[in-house]
Formats: C-alpha cells, sequence, structure tokens
C-alpha cells in the first residue's frame, strides 16, 4: 500500500479545487454551525466517558475505603467503651472488673486491627496514607497499654487487700494490718523485675504516642471538636507515661525506703503554712519516726522550740534573718528554712542540728503542712480522737478562724495562745495526732482507707505539702526525678517563681489572698518585656493580739519578705511597692537566678500591691515558653496570663506550671 501527500496551499490567493460533481462549498456561518454541533457530541461522550469513570471510582472507593471505614468505626467505638470502662473500674479499685476488661480490651483490639488492615492500601498514599498512619501508632499504644496493665494486675493481686483494692486473692488477708505491711514490704521485691517489664511497655506506647500528628486534622468537623481532643488525649497519655517512667527508680527503692532490710529513721518536720515560709511554713515541731518492714513506730515528738533550746552555743543569724526579721539575733532551727530550694534549706538545717546536744538520728527528712493533715483526716471520716488529750480533731469548719478546719485551730491553740504555766503537753500534740491518725487507718482492713490514703498522699507530694529530703543520693535523685524535693528547676525558656516569708504577721497566711497578673509584651524582633503585677488582700478584720487580753492571736499586721525569681540575667526596669519599713528593694543572684527582693506590709481588712517591669536576657521565637514553680504551702494563688494585650487565662497555681502559647 502506498502513500501520497498533497500539497494544499494555505494562501488566500489559491483558487479551490473542484472535482467533477462536488457540491458547492456552504457559508461560514453552515460551516461553524456543523463544527459546533461536532464539538459538543464529542464533549458530550467525554463527559459522559469521565462521569462513568467517577462512578465506578466512587462504587470502588466505597468498597474500598467507605464500607471497611464503617466497619472499622464501629469496632473502634466499641473498643473505646470497653477501655473506658476498664478504667472506671481500675479508678473504682476493683481488680477483678478491671481484669475482664482488660481481656476483653485486647479481644476486640485484635478485631479491630484485623479490620482496620482493610484499608492498609492506603498507607503510602500521599495526605490519606498520614491518617492511616496516624491510626496504626494509636493502636500500637493501646496494645502496649493493655500488655502493661495486665502486668500491673499479676503484680498487686497477691496485695489488693493491703493497697485498698476489692476482690483480691491475698494471702495475708485474715493477717493483722500491721503484719500485712510487714509481709508487703518483705516480698516487694518479687515486683520489682515487673516494674521494668511495664516501664518497657509504656516506653513503645510513648513512642507511638508522640508519633501521632493532631495538625493533620480539622479544628471542628461540624459543631464537633476533632484536634483539640486528639492533642489533649496525646498529651495526658504522654505525661502519665512520663510519670510512671520517672517513677521506677522510686518504685525500686521503696523495699529500703520503708526498713527492709533494715530499718529506716525519719525526721518529720511539721511547717505551719499559716505562718508561710520559704519552703512552706514555719518549722513549729517535729518527730521521729522509725519504719521496719512497713511498721511505723513514732519515737519522739516535740516542739521545735525545745530542740532549739538544745543548742550547745549560740551561732549569729545570717544575713536575712538579721534583715528582716526583727529581734531575731541568733540563729534557730525554726528559722532555718530561708532558702526557696528546700535542699538547700535542709543542708542549712542539718548544720545548726550539729550544735545541738544528742541529735537526732535520720535516713531522711519529710516536711509537711496542715494541708496534708486536713486531707488525710477527710479520708479518715474527717475527724479522730486522741485519747491523751481527750480531744477530738475535726476537719469541720471553725468560725473562730473565718472557717477554717478545726483541727488547725485547735492546733493553734495549743501551740500559741498565751498562758500562765508551762504547757507540756504542747510539746507531743502533732505526734499525738498523728499517731491517733495511723492507728485508725490501721486499725480497720486496708481495704477503707489505704487506697484513698496513697492517692491523697501522692496528690499532696505533687502540690508541695509534701517535701522530701534524703541523705542517700540514690534516693534524693529519685525523688527529684518525680518534683517531690522541692527543688527550684533549672529552665530554658521564661521562669517565674514567687516566694513570701512571713516575719512576725501571727498566723495572717490564713487569711492573705494573692492575684497574680503578667502581662507580657513580644516586640517583632521577639524582645520580651513582663510587667508582673502582684496584690495581696486581706479582707478579714484582724485578731485581739494583745498578750493582756490573752486571745489567740491569728490575723495581725503581715510582715512579708518578698522574692521573684526570674531568668538569670534578667534586666530590671521598674520595681514599686516592696520597700516599705525603710528597707529598700533590691536586685540580687540566687540559685543561677535573677532576684528582685524586697519588703512590705499587709494590713487586717487592708491590701498592698506590687509592681515588677523587667527584660528577659533572651528573645522568643515563634511561641513563648514559662515554667511557674509553686512555693510550698501555698493552695492555689490565682494568675492571669496576658500576651499583646490578650488575655490568654485565668488559672489558680496548685502545682508547678508549664505555659506554652503561640506568637
Amino acid at each position: 500500500m502506498s502513500f501520497s501527500i498533497k500539497k494544499i496551499s494555505l494562501s488566500p490567493t489559491a483558487k479551490s479545487v473542484r472535482t467533477s460533481g462536488a457540491k458547492s462549498t456552504p457559508p461560514k456561518r453552515q460551516q461553524f454551525a456543523a463544527f459546533s454541533h461536532g464539538l459538543r457530541g464529542r464533549w458530550m461522550k467525554i463527559t459522559g466517558i469521565v462521569v462513568g469513570v467517577i462512578i465506578l471510582l466512587g462504587i470502588a472507593a466505597f468498597f474500598a475505603i467507605v464500607v471497611p471505614a464503617r466497619a472499622t468505626y464501629a469496632i473502634a467505638r466499641e473498643t473505646a467503651q470497653i477501655g473506658q470502662e476498664a478504667v472506671a473500674a481500675a479508678k473504682e479499685q476493683d481488680l477483678t472488673v478491671t481484669s475482664e476488661k482488660l481481656n476483653q480490651l485486647a479481644s476486640k483490639l485484635e478485631e479491630l486491627e484485623a479490620s482496620y488492615g482493610k484499608l492498609s492500601w492506603t498507607r503510602p498514599v500521599p495526605f490519606i496514607g498520614g491518617y492511616y498512619r496516624d491510626g496504626e501508632h494509636g493502636m500500637t499504644a493501646a496494645e502496649e497499654f493493655v500488655a502493661a496493665g495486665k502486668i500491673a494486675l499479676e503484680s498487686v493481686t497477691p496485695y489488693a487487700d493491703l493497697l485498698g483494692f476489692t476482690e483480691g486473692d491475698s494471702a495475708f488477708v485474715d493477717q493483722p494490718a500491721d503484719q500485712r505491711i510487714e509481709t508487703a514490704v518483705a516480698t516487694f521485691d518479687k515486683i520489682t523485675p515487673n516494674i521494668g517489664k511495664i516501664a518497657e511497655h509504656l516506653r513503645v506506647a510513648k513512642e507511638a504516642i508522640d508519633q501521632i500528628e493532631p495538625g493533620r486534622y480539622p479544628s471542628k468537623v461540624g459543631d464537633r471538636a476533632v484536634r483539640a481532643p486528639i492533642a489533649e488525649a496525646q498529651t495526658t497519655a504522654s505525661e502519665a507515661i512520663a510519670f510512671f517512667l520517672n517513677a521506677q527508680p522510686l518504685l525500686e527503692q521503696l523495699p529500703s525506703l520503708m526498713g527492709e532490710p533494715e530499718p529506716k529513721r525519719y525526721l518529720v518536720l511539721f511547717q505551719n503554712d499559716k505562718e508561710l515560709r520559704a519552703t512552706g511554713g514555719f518549722i513549729t515541731a517535729y518527730a521521729l519516726f522509725q519504719i521496719d518492714k512497713g511498721k511505723l513506730i513514732v519515737e519522739k515528738s516535740e516542739d521545735i522550740y525545745v530542740l532549739d533550746e538544745q543548742q550547745v552555743k549560740r551561732i549569729a543569724a545570717p544575713e536575712e534573718i538579721l534583715k528582716y526579721h526583727k529581734g531575731v539575733f541568733y540563729a534557730n532551727l525554726r528559722d532555718s528554712n530561708i532558702s526557696p530550694d528546700f535542699y538547700d534549706s535542709m543542708q542549712q538545717f542539718e548544720a545548726l542540728l550539729k550544735n545541738v546536744s544528742n541529735p537526732p538520728k535520720y535516713d531522711g527528712i519529710v516536711a509537711v503542712d496542715t494541708h496534708v493533715l486536713v486531707e488525710a483526716m477527710r479520708v479518715l471520716d474527717g475527724e479522730v480522737f486522741v485519747p491523751e488529750y481527750n480531744t477530738n480533731f475535726s476537719i469541720q469548719p471553725d468560725e473562730r478562724c473565718d472557717g477554717c478546719p478545726q483541727v488547725v485551730y485547735e492546733l493553734e491553740e495549743f501551740a500559741d495562745r498565751p498562758v500562765g504555766h508551762v504547757r507540756e503537753e504542747r510539746k507531743d500534740i502533732l505526734g499525738r495526732l498523728l499517731l491517733n491518725l495511723m492507728k485508725k487507718a490501721l486499725g480497720v482492713s486496708p481495704g477503707q482507707y489505704w487506697g484513698p490514703l496513697t492517692q491523697t498522699f501522692i496528690k499532696e507530694l505533687n502540690e508541695k505539702h509534701i517535701l522530701v529530703y534524703m541523705k542517700e543520693p540514690e534516693g534524693q535523685a529519685a525523688f527529684e526525678t518525680l518534683n517531690f524535693a522541692g527543688r527550684i528547676a533549672d529552665y530554658d525558656g521564661d521562669y517565674l517563681h514567687i516566694n513570701d516569708t512571713n516575719f512576725a504577721g501571727a498566723k495572717s497566711n490564713m487569711f492573705v489572698k494573692h492575684y497574680i497578673r503578667q502581662e507580657i509584651e513580644v516586640a517583632n524582633d521577639g524582645t520580651v518585656t513582663k510587667t508582673l503585677t502582684i496584690d495581696y488582700k486581706n479582707p478579714s478584720p484582724p485578731s485581739n493580739c494583745s498578750l493582756l487580753g490573752g486571745g489567740l492571736c491569728l490575723n495581725g499586721l503581715l510582715r512579708n519578705w518578698l522574692r521573684i525569681y526570674v531568668p538569670k540575667g534578667s534586666k530590671l526596669v521598674e520595681f514599686t511597692g516592696a520597700d516599705q519599713e525603710g528597707i529598700e528593694s533590691t536586685t540580687t543572684e540566687d540559685l543561677e537566678k535573677t532576684v528582685f527582693e524586697g519588703f512590705l506590709t499587709v494590713r487586717p481588712e487592708g491590701s498592698s500591691q506590687v509592681i515588677v517591669k523587667y527584660e528577659l536576657p533572651f528573645k522568643m521565637d515563634d511561641s513563648y515558653r514559662l515554667l511557674i514553680q509553686k512555693q510550698p504551702g501555698t493552695e492555689g494563688h490565682e494568675y492571669t496570663m496576658v500576651i499583646n494585650g490578650k488575655e490568654k487565662e485565668v488559672f489558680n497555681l496548685i502545682t508547678d506550671r508549664e505555659v506554652l502559647y503561640k506568637l
């Protein structure tokens, strides 16, 4: 077959070549109409093909994605429900139901994984694949949680009754409570290896959770929030896992801390937070406890003044005491907690204790305040009877101290009301009270009180109402890792710690409220200027503080030494309101921080305000990070955060808090 190409002239002068019998050329309008009709026909055919392809793809997608996704979603909802039931059973401390739910959850997760696998072909698909991988990470974390939960249940079941759980198969449930404690502590080493196994499962879970990207999800779908709950769940799970991993060293040392195999002694210092000092309160009394395989024995309990009177020689008071504490010229154990860092304060306490004849021997120091006492009594039905003084202590509000718990008022009454004779009973009221609290807790089935008491003590540690100082480095490091040691922290962002010390202000911290406002201005170049406003308000009337009146002086003039710890190198711009009684405000350095220091007073039914303006020594880029460390002994000062004129949030500071704001 041969082909030939005929040359066609496109010249406008070329003449048309017509063959015999050919029709004449139609007019141009008719030519366009014919062309348009043909084009429309071809377009309709193309459109039809495209629509057909889309329909076929939709059908394929329905069966390949939608149908499996709907089935997977249904299983996921069932799985989530079982997970919530397992958590609820654990909170109720019911081991039997918790175990059943964990087994159901493990089975449901297998079903979910199989259903989810039908969508695995979407994994490499751009955009869609990210969502699929997030689902994989979520299921991996869930499986690791279940595995860790099962090991934990196996570990605690033998001690269920002792720990306050129900339906436990305890081998020593019929033994007296103190014997059960001894058995538990002596056999705790069997649990220790499981702590490492649990930690390993949780590490894998944390790695999986951290790979989920909440930012890829929309803020809302309809009226339902999507991104925020995912981010919140991710943060909560990650923090819980981190807490357990940090607690691992402490858990592994528990037998030793509880007196197994050798007894341990702990010096308990009672800090009266109603007379606030740097580490939580005025040191008013102490008790010496021995722990032998978990059994508690109170060896001694005295007023701190008794210990101070046993100092061999008088030592000059430190500069801070001479400057701010009127009429005090010598160093006392009761005033030794001047540093906001509990470790540093206890170092000072121990230095003075060496000057005491026959000082107590101990392995660690535990400081507690009135909040711990009240919360422990709340668990123990709200009251405890102390037969030695024929007194019933309770947590009921007492109008004599503006609604404070009755036990707090009674302790102040024993300690501070002026009388015409020596009150020998004052020296051991705290020890007797603590001893009778322990007797009440030990005198019933552990399941009634011990679980809630354990949770309460962990909460009190986290909120800095309990502080721990250990002589052994490993024990000290374990408590520091959990932030239970009252240390001033290193931090690579903005930092704030406000520390108040009541020097001769009766018990006025019972009545004074604190309001802190932080106004943060971030310039275009990242420079940060902060204005800190602190309002002190005492709305209550004054007490009768006259010695002749014989009344209990609770609410008097607060003489307050103020220290504000900020990042080292911060530049002061303005400092007003903290230069009263002729004491000028200063800028110093302490604990690797810059400190703005001053002095102020607050009268009953009065107020004072301090304003500090300063510039941070570094710049911020696209976000602002701040760590606020709470002063021990405080119950939640109100903080208001304002950035570049916009109020971000208002909260009560009940524990250390890190904040992060996008700029």
